[in-house]
């Protein structure tokens, strides 16, 4: 296996995010005026970049948020396992205080240890895991250099995470803004490493 560099951005803005309203994998926002703004930020701070393949969740805002490396003819994938944790009967939601407490009281339990914990319908952190095994298979496999995954907040979290060798009770130490950035290299050997934490094109 020959060394690669790894690209894991977060899409842009979307109004979901604007609102503070719950937003997962079951709603396929796009992103928004200030998202598009931000998309064209990063694109043009990493224009000279020599992607050789793109992967994107099933949800538009990721395909949104890259769409002018995708115009310069850049191959491509959509994976859902990619795609944000389903936050189940909550999405939708706006997070009022009553839904922020219940938000906070759950990452508490995922924080003890309790990784199979899940909304309604939703997904655990465990779940999510291991369709992003998946994923990661398929980016490790993938023939080229240079690889720009973009996806979703918590499902970042859970990668980042499953890349560098973190206990899932962790996964908040990565934190993510839209279109931020996590850059890696994966080595001949088969093991990731961070080489820059969460940048963003703009203020």
């Amino acid at each position: 296996m020959s060394s690669k560099k790894i690209y894991v951005v977060r899409h842009g803005q979307t109004d979901f995010n604007l609102k503070g309203v719950v937003q997962g994998s079951g709603i396929d926002a796009p992103i928004n005026a200030t998202g598009r703004l931000q998309a064209d930020s990063f694109f043009e701070k990493n224009r000279h970049l020599p992607i050789d393949h793109i992967f994107i969740s099933g949800l538009i805002r990721t395909r949104q948020s890259i769409e002018k490396f995708l115009d310069k003819g850049i191959p491509y994938t959509s994976l859902p396992e990619l795609n944000e944790i389903s936050w189940g009967i909550y999405e939708g939601t706006p997070m009022d205080e009553a839904e922020n407490q219940y938000y906070m009281n759950m990452l508490a339990r995922w924080n003890e240890g309790f990784l199979d914990y899940k909304i309604d319908r939703g997904e655990s952190p465990q779940d999510v895991a291991i369709r992003l095994m998946r994923a990661i298979d398929a980016i490790r496999k993938v023939e080229g250099d240079t690889i720009m995954v973009c996806m979703h907040g918590r499902a970042i979290r859970i990668l980042m995470c499953l890349l560098l060798g973190y206990d899932l009770r962790f996964m908040d130490v990565f934190r993510h803004q839209n279109l931020c950035c996590y850059e890696l290299d994966l080595s001949d050997k088969g093991e990731f490493r961070l080489i820059s934490y969460s940048a963003t094109p703009y203020g």
